[in-house]
C-alpha cells in the first residue's frame, strides 16, 4: 500500500503511457510514471476503470527483475 488511497480524479490528472512494444491487440496496460511516491497501472481497453496503484520502490523493483530475466520469457 502507499498510504493514500487515490481518488479518480487524482488519476486523471496523470499522464498514461503504453508501452512502444504494444501492438493493436488489446493486449497492454499503461503506467502513470509522473505520479507523487505511486506508479498507477491500469488496463488500456478500459481506461475509466480501475487502477493498481504500487510504491514507486515496488514498481521499480518489478521492473529490474523483468529486465534481469528473473521471470524469464513469455
Amino acid at each position: 500500500m502507499c498510504g493514500k488511497a487515490l481518488s479518480m480524479d487524482d488519476l486523471r490528472n496523470v499522464a498514461w503511457h503504453k508501452s512502444s512494444y504494444s501492438t493493436q491487440g488489446g493486449n497492454c496496460i499503461e503506467v502513470a510514471a509522473n505520479a507523487v511516491h505511486t506508479v498507477p497501472v491500469r488496463d488500456s481497453k478500459d481506461p475509466e476503470g480501475p487502477a493498481l496503484v504500487f510504491r514507486a520502490d515496488a514498481w521499480s523493483a518489478f521492473v529490474a527483475a523483468v529486465r534481469s530475466g528473473e521471470f524469464g520469457t513469455v
